[in-house]
């Protein structure tokens, strides 16, 4: 494998959107934002041919220019995804690279007074623009959303919230069922914080004074910090935590809020944007370390449970943990392509 930038057969446009909803926006983030749009082999030359388009979410603290890492012996997911349209292995498909940073880290592509109007953003201004200037079909059936940890997390909840926009997704180790991905953080949290007087603003501005990721705290205060920015802010925009940060006790009010969030949870609100899904992937690896195999299991039995039908769906566990799992991206892709609406 060699390490250097492969060339595409296809072609990727570094596009700039304006976001109106991201104006003044609670954190002050930018409300210009980056657009990666890849177009397949061909694009250029069938002006006749109008295309799917698949929607690509980051993790956590995920941005776009990462797209663009290469690990050893490793290709990133811009190159792999292009292979699965120059070999041949999948009908050619339009796919989207979606930036929703915060200061936080991630949006968890949800509207929050905490953060901004995310999940907005993504439904009413993204997608609209690229279906003005680019050849997609403006069909939820040729539309699909994918994405990997807070990622998949989106990809779930969104086609629950729009499925007049999106009619497939893939999830890998998306956020889900919070008893168990969540809940075990939120002990080491406190713990944490003892150092900053129960106080995660301290800790907030101590983080934001120094080198990031040199204290052990900092990547699960951050979490916890911007989840409670996403999910459990007050209408100020205040994150309020789930739980007391000097006894651990959970607080019915805001943790209540996280929950209502829970894609296994959201499973029966939404069942009829769910079983009107033409294509559903889901996995995970079974050494994950916040158990999003057994949320991945919750979610696939909550499927089975309202009635989406075994064919439009593939549920796979396999031998990993959460991280360096990019090589099941182009798979899921591929698997996608193949059933959207032509």
């Amino acid at each position: 494998m060699l390490p250097w930038q492969g060339e595409l057969a296809g072609r990727i446009d570094h596009e700039v959107i304006d976001s109106a909803l991201l104006r003044d926006n609670p954190l002050g983030d930018p409300y210009q934002r980056p657009l990666w749009v890849y177009t397949p082999p061909g694009y250029d030359a069938a002006l006749d041919t109008r295309y799917p388009a698949v929607y690509v979410l980051q993790g956590y603290t995920g941005h776009l220019a990462m797209w663009a890492n290469r690990s050893a012996y490793r290709q990133p997911f811009i190159e792999t995804a292009d292979a699965v349209f120059a070999s041949g292995q999948a009908p050619p498909c339009i796919v989207v690279y979606v930036d929703a940073w915060t200061t936080y880290g991630g949006s968890q592509f949800v509207d929050s007074p905490g953060t901004g109007a995310y999940h907005s953003y993504l439904c009413d201004e993204v997608v609209p623009w690229v279906d003005a200037r680019y050849r997609t079909i403006a069909d939820p059936a040729s539309r699909a959303v994918s994405g990997k940890s807070s990622g998949g997390f989106g990809a779930m909840i969104t086609p629950m919230l729009r499925p007049d926009l999106f009619g497939a997704f893939a999830t890998h180790a998306g956020d889900a069922l919070y008893e168990y991905c969540y809940l075990p953080e939120f002990g080491k949290a406190v713990r944490y914080l003892r150092d900053y007087g129960g106080d995660i603003g301290c800790w907030w501005q101590d983080f934001r004074s120094r080198t990031a990721f040199t204290k052990d705290a900092d990547h699960s205060l951050l979490m916890l910090l911007g989840c409670a920015a996403c999910f459990s802010a007050g209408d100020n925009g205040v994150p309020e935590l789930p739980f007391d940060p000097h006894t651990g006790q959970l607080r019915p009010d805001a943790w209540g809020r996280w929950l209502a969030w829970d894609p296994v949870r959201m499973i029966d609100r939404y069942a009829d944007a769910l079983r009107s899904q033409r294509a559903i992937w889901i996995d995970a690896g079974t050494r994950d370390e916040w158990f999003l195999d057994l949320g991945a299991e919750a979610f696939r039995a909550g499927l089975a449970r309202i009635g989406v039908p075994d064919e439009r769906i593939h549920f796979e566990h396999f031998d990993a943990g959460h991280g360096a799992i990019d090589y099941r991206y182009p798979v899921a892709l591929s698997w996608l392509s193949h059933h959207l609406s032509r």
